[in-house]
Order: structure tokens, then C-alpha cells, then sequence
């Protein structure tokens, strides 16, 4: 909903959010008290779309999606829509974490993963992110982003985001249409 207020007010929005984590304490919280509610506020911080509205089922290693587009490589007047998986851990993690991320984004046919954590990654799991290369960005050459990104809810709530592409088309979410504002009619 911030976000969407955002678009649609930009810097005249005012409002304030209550309850939400400020910190690593309130996510610890948050995540004791509801693991689910957690992920869902932990994606909201990088803009991740829940690939699941319901908190029981299988969600096949993905927890959220973003999705960027892109210039096809065999047709550069069309447009190619690119996805980014998101996995959520509030708990003990280890480099089996990772190896599975890589697997998910895989199968899942996604460019980039990103693990979001509460715990600090351990040296052999950001080996293993590293180890899994970079991703080409095909519209503009030269320009790459790490295929397996580790950042830690404190990282998130310091500014640190992902990396990936930028367009100007967001396709994860519709955005609000921008509100114009009424001009009183004793202003004029």
C-alpha cells in the first residue's frame, strides 16, 4: 500500500505505518510471531510480488518474484518479460540454502535469486552465490549482476537493494495511476 501511495502521491503522500519492523529486533519479532507475515513484509522491501497468497501448500522453493523486462535477443523490437525468484529464511541457514536457490532458479527458468536472511550468511554460502556467475543484461552490453544475491534484512533496511535490471516498465505490480490534484476554486 506504501507503494502505492508513493505512485500515486509521491512526496505529498502523508501517512505513517504502524507496526511494521524499523529493525532487526522487531523482524525477529515479527518472524516469532508470524513466519508468514515476515516473508510477506521482507518481500514488500524489495518490491517482491508473494508468489503465494495462501500461508500452507507448496511454493516450490520461491517465496517471491520480480519481474523486469527485457529486449528479446532475436527480436529487439519485442520485449522479453525476465523473472527474478526471491526466497525468504528467518531461521538457521547454511550453503544447502543456497545450492537449492540455484537449483530453483533453474527450474524455474529465472535469471537472478535472491536470498533474503535475518542470520549473516555464512564465507561458503556467499561462495557459493558468487561461484554461480553473473547474469547479461541483454539490452544494455556490458553490463551484468551477480545470478545469486544474499542480503540480510539489516542490509534491506540500511538501503542496500538487489541488483538487476532498471526499465521503465514495472510488470511485478500495476502501479496506482498518478492523482492530480484539484486546484481550488479560490486559488485561481
Amino acid at each position: 500500500m506504501k507503494y502505492r501511495l508513493a505512485d500515486a502521491f509521491g512526496d505529498d503522500a502523508e501517512y505513517e505505518i504502524v507496526g511494521e519492523p524499523k529493525d532487526t529486533q522487531s523482524a525477529k519479532a515479527l518472524a516469532v510471531q508470524d513466519r508468514y507475515q515476515f516473508q510477506w513484509w521482507a518481500l514488500s522491501l524489495i518490491r517482491a510480488r508473494p508468489y503465494q497468497e495462501k500461508k500452507k501448500g507448496a511454493d516450490e522453493g520461491v517465496d517471491g518474484v520480480i519481474f523486469y523486462q527485457d529486449v528479446d535477443p532475436v527480436n529487439t523490437k519485442k520485449a522479453l518479460t525476465r523473472k527474478i525468484v526471491v526466497q525468504v529464511k528467518s531461521g538457521k541457514v547454511s550453503v544447502k540454502d543456497i545450492r537449492e536457490l540455484k537449483s530453483v532458479v533453474e527450474t524455474q527458468d529465472a535469471v537472478i535469486g535472491v536470498f533474503i536472511t535475518l542470520s549473516t550468511p555464512t564465507q561458503p554460502m556467499l561462495k557459493e552465490a558468487t561461484a554461480a556467475g553473473r547474469f547479461q543484461w541483454l539490452h544494455v552490453k556490458d553490463t551484468t549482476y551477480p545470478r545469486i544475491q544474499i542480503r540480510t534484512i539489516q542490509q534491506l533496511l540500511d538501503g542496500k537493494g538487489i541488483e538487476y535490471p532498471r526499465t521503465p516498465t514495472d510488470v511485478t505490480f500495476r502501479k496506482a495511476k498518478r492523482a492530480i490534484p484539484k486546484v481550488d476554486q479560490l486559488e485561481l
